[in-house]
């Protein structure tokens, strides 16, 4: 009975290493395949993540260049508000200018060109 069971004892320690082996290998692919997805997963996310970046970079150079045309435009705005202010002021000027001449001429009568060509002379040096 001896030989019978050491036998039976080397045969069930070689099932039991079989199965054992089995599962070893079962347990080893299943991780690796699970490495590998993980891996492959990783690598999509990093794709994606570039992609998005040079999105937002491209986005981010859209909105600088935006900024500095509403920038130039306010500046152009600004710049003509003084000229426009600047005209006001120089063309009340010359009005004021005008009135005087208008004003020391008021009471000259002409039938000629002659007599009236010193009171057109006295306007336009005044409004020069």
């Amino acid at each position: 009975m001896s030989a019978f069971a050491t036998l039976a004892g080397g045969s069930v320690w070689k099932l039991a290493s079989a199965v054992l082996l089995a599962a070893l290998l079962v347990t080893v692919s299943a991780g690796a395949t699970a490495w590998w997805l993980a891996a492959s997963a990783r690598d999509q996310a990093q794709a994606e993540l570039r992609a998005q970046q040079t999105l937002v970079t491209r986005l981010r150079g859209a909105l600088d260049a935006q900024n500095a045309a509403v920038a130039a435009a306010g500046l152009a705005t600004t710049l003509a508000e003084q000229r426009g202010e600047a005209a006001r002021q120089q063309a009340a000027a010359s009005a004021r200018r005008f009135d005087l001449a208008l004003a020391r001429v008021a009471g000259v009568k002409a039938t000629t060109c002659a007599e009236a060509m010193p009171a057109v002379n006295l306007i336009l040096e005044s409004i020069r």
